[in-house]
């Protein structure tokens, strides 16, 4: 059995070993949880994004620099690699668990949410890891209290100094880098929602361009859902019969959706801030393309559009 925690964990002892050079801050809590400050009261970096997305994956994605030009303008680029699509994307990286306690809040992701099995999720993925440890990645401005961090221990049913909380605000240069990171997996949950069983997706390559670091973290969720909706490619190899692939292809880029077209901070305001709101076609990749093994065939939708990246990254479109 894979364990997800258990691979992150290896992740940890890297950059606790490292965390000066990768602009890190680390933190224990009274109680025995380690806290990595991501982008708080540090600055960051690249390098620290590309580990922080690695963690998400639970250690079973690879994550590297590349850049992306679109004619007149370029910017740099990630590319995710991973060969446990389902494991990696689903069971670990999906932001699927709100903490929602006291003042406290954040979108947490990471190989945790594969033990404290909150989530209905799980039951449709059929995994549940074995750990005594928990790597848990919290996408937010405020370090959690000690107790937030008991009570995401007992929720994943670990001792709390066997915890590590990785934090991270959406407007950092590591939250720019986690995010575009994601490409994969909001390909993933699109085929989910859409009812294409996840267990015939063998492997999944993505690209996405890196989001300018912006003024505010709700600036910031415009600026980098734009660079999976508009700038993000997937390529994703599975086992299926033809007509599966078929029946989902035309739905599963972004443009697919009836929100498609304008800058996601200006969507995210024509719904006064309620994501609910929103169509849930939008959430996607801007382009897909789908090698099916069983037949040789290859199934493509979507492209790249470069005037609404241009409008957010570059224009002023947020």
């Amino acid at each position: 059995m894979i364990s997800v925690n258990e691979r992150a964990y290896k992740l940890i002892h890297k950059i606790e070993k490292d965390s000066e050079a990768l602009g890190l801050a680390l933190a224990t809590l009274p109680n025995g949880s380690k806290v990595v400050d991501a982008g708080i009261n540090v600055q960051g970096s690249l390098f620290a994004g590309k580990y922080y997305a690695e963690i998400c994956m639970g250690g079973l994605g690879k994550v590297s620099f590349t850049s992306e030009s679109y004619g007149d303008f370029w910017l740099p680029g990630v590319t995710v690699v991973t060969e446990q699509p389902v494991l990696a994307c689903m069971a670990a990286q999906y932001a699927g668990w709100r903490i929602d306690l006291g003042d406290f809040f954040a979108m947490a992701s990471g190989p945790a949410r594969a033990l404290a099995l909150v989530e209905d999720l799980f039951t449709r993925l059929e995994y549940r890891d074995h750990s005594s440890v928990a790597v848990i990645a919290l996408e937010g401005r405020r370090f959690p209290t000690v107790e937030v961090a008991e009570w995401i221990a007992r929720k994943c049913r670990v001792a709390a100094n066997n915890l590590w909380l990785v934090v991270s605000p959406t407007a950092s240069l590591v939250g720019s880098v986690q995010i575009s990171a994601r490409v994969v997996e909001t390909g993933m949950h699109k085929l989910m929602e859409l009812g294409f069983d996840l267990k015939k997706v063998v492997s999944g390559f993505g690209t996405a361009p890196l989001a300018p670091v912006a003024a505010d973290d709700l600036l910031a969720i415009g600026r980098t859902n734009d660079c999976v909706l508009y700038g993000g490619k997937v390529y994703y190899t599975v086992q299926a019969a033809d007509r599966e692939i078929e029946k989902v292809i035309e739905k599963l880029p972004s443009v697919a959706s009836r929100d498609y077209g304008t800058p996601f901070y200006q969507v995210f305001q024509r719904y006064s801030g309620d994501f609910y709101k929103i169509d849930p076609l939008l959430f996607s990749p801007a382009e897909v393309v789908i090698n099916n093994l069983s037949t040789g065939r290859v199934f493509r939708a979507g492209q790249v559009n470069r005037e609404v990246l241009k409008l957010s990254l570059l224009g002023g479109g947020n």
